[in-house]
């Protein structure tokens, strides 16, 4: 088995090993994979923070040893850079900018002088929805796990893996997780909100805030109301997304 790192800012990860193919998702700069095989120009890797699995091009791979790979999944409490744009700085004092939830690794194959902004470890509830309205405006991308494209399930996992919680990748998957609570007075700041679809497969996911609004991604990320049936979009004056459950995960 091989392992690897994600040495660039952001990093594509795809459903085949072709350009063309579906985003599942993206590597930000820190993560660390993987790789399960590989193809003259591309290799199949699985992430360790949400088991995704996807392609990713050759020339975009770094390895790391068996040990560091070991000593960073261990690792209880990485640090996590909380700016929306930052630059680490490497030996060569060759400069690569990186993008808020990245992570800064304690490793030698990956080793970067970091002056910004991180943080470490569970922080308050309250925290998460100060950190989600960093990515206010950002594009929706489906795949996307950055400011400059991001889908709903990717904004809810970078939102709370930067305050130190674990979520998955889909809103499927994320809707299994925590407490279902019964109505939306029930839910705090911070709750998440999951949405379906006509065939009642659910599709979105969106973070409470106080007084009946949610933060969420719709071609960007935007604030709407919300209440039992779903979320309203008051720009069209119509409801958008079908409220399914919410869930209480801190």
């Amino acid at each position: 088995m091989q392992y690897g790192i994600c040495h660039l800012s952001v990093m594509p990860m795809r459903s085949m090993p072709d350009q063309a193919a579906e985003l599942v998702t993206q590597l930000l700069f820190g993560e660390h994979y993987k790789v399960l095989e590989s193809r003259k120009n591309w290799s199949r890797v699985k992430t360790v923070f949400d088991k995704c699995e996807g392609w990713i091009m050759n020339n975009q791979l770094t390895f790391i040893p068996e040990d560091e790979y070991l000593a960073l999944e261990s690792s209880s409490s990485p640090k996590y850079v909380t700016e929306l744009i930052s630059f680490v700085e490497d030996s060569n004092i060759m400069v690569t900018p990186i993008l808020i939830g990245s992570s800064i690794p304690d490793t030698s194959s990956l080793p970067v002088t970091f002056d910004g902004k991180t943080v470490q470890g569970e922080q308050l509830k309250e925290k998460l929805v100060k950190t989600a309205l960093l990515y206010l405006n950002s594009p929706e991308l489906k795949g996307g796990k950055s400011p400059f494209g991001i889908d709903s399930a990717g904004f809810a996992q970078m939102v709370y893996k930067i305050n130190g919680y674990h979520l998955l990748r889909t809103a499927e998957s994320q809707s299994k997780q925590g407490t279902a609570l019964s109505f939306v007075e029930e839910s705090e700041a911070g709750d998440l909100a999951f949405f379906d679809n006509t065939n009642g497969e659910i599709n979105h996911v969106g973070i409470i805030m106080d007084n009946n609004y949610v933060i969420h991604v719709n071609g960007k990320v935007r604030i709407d109301r919300i209440d039992h049936t779903g979320i309203f979009n008051n720009d069209l004056r119509t409801y958008t997304h079908q409220l399914r459950v919410i869930k209480k995960i801190v």
